[in-house]
């Protein structure tokens, strides 16, 4: 019976597929002429709903459909003109899962970053690679491959994807006091000397990559409402939105659709 649901469902979906294309189209076209983000941050949500639903029981296999999806991802944004995306891959919290799946996730993700480096759409879109969050919770085998990975796209320009892994906004923010504290402590101030020089714009500098600018689209698949702490700083004017398909089934359509919401949109950032 399942099987024959399954079939139904991709009977519908193919009897469907020529009306989405005409809409697929013209929805480009008309995002086209309106104001794109330079700067759109994604929670890659519903791996395991996605693998499941389609069968899908060992963790690596689930999580490396989601992980095919960077290249739609890279070519979309590129296609858009849009040069910089952050992707949340794995965050600290994830740790309280199943080892078997921690493995997975992080296998799939060393998986992708060392196919990234001989991706011709890397070297064709001009795409810088860097990563942020707390290196010391990461195997050893992906600290080398996002190191490989950033070394070999550090020349290109066009395009930055930031892939967060192990991060939380948290842990971020936290860091980033204690480094700003340290270097006051280095210099040798005292903490009359330091307290005047903690407010924004020092924090700021202190973060994982100060010189990332602010998002201003965060999208998050899976139907999910909330940001789990992603971008915790960075976040503060960021447009949200929120999309009903698992991450794996996320389309260019939903892509453009989330881009076009941002665009109609009066960005007021707090005035």
């Amino acid at each position: 019976m399942a099987t024959n649901a399954r079939f139904a469902d991709r009977l519908r979906a193919w009897a469907w597929w020529p009306i989405y294309r005409i809409y697929e189209r013209r929805l480009a076209r008309q995002v086209a002429t309106g104001p794109m983000p330079r700067h759109v941050g994604i929670i890659l949500d519903g791996n395991r709903r996605h693998g499941r639903a389609a069968g899908l029981h060992a963790p690596e296999a689930i999580y490396r459909l989601g992980a095919a999806k960077l290249d739609d991802i890279l070519n979309w944004s590129a296609d858009l003109g849009i040069p910089m995306v952050t992707l949340w891959v794995f965050s600290p919290d994830n740790l309280g899962r199943p080892e078997a799946e921690i493995d997975g996730i992080l296998g799939a993700v060393e998986v992708k970053i060392r196919a990234l480096i001989a991706d011709p759409h890397i070297r064709h879109h001009g795409v810088r690679v860097t990563a942020i969050g707390r290196r010391e919770i990461l195997p050893p085998a992906l600290l080398e491959a996002i190191d490989a990975a950033q070394a070999a796209t550090s020349g290109n320009d066009q395009m930055t994807v930031t892939l967060a892994v192990g991060y939380g906004g948290r842990e971020e923010i936290t860091d980033a006091v204690r480094a700003l504290l340290a270097d006051s402590a280095a210099r040798g101030d005292s903490i009359a000397d330091i307290l005047p020089k903690i407010n924004p714009a020092a924090i700021r500098r202190h973060l994982y990559l100060p010189e990332l600018p602010d998002p201003d689209l965060i999208i998050r698949t899976s139907g999910e409402v909330r940001l789990s702490g992603f971008l915790l700083w960075q976040s503060a004017h960021s447009e949200l939105y929120f999309c009903d398909a698992n991450w794996p089934a996320f389309r260019r359509i939903d892509y453009l659709r989330a881009i076009r919401s941002f665009q109609r949109r009066d960005r007021r950032y707090g005035r």
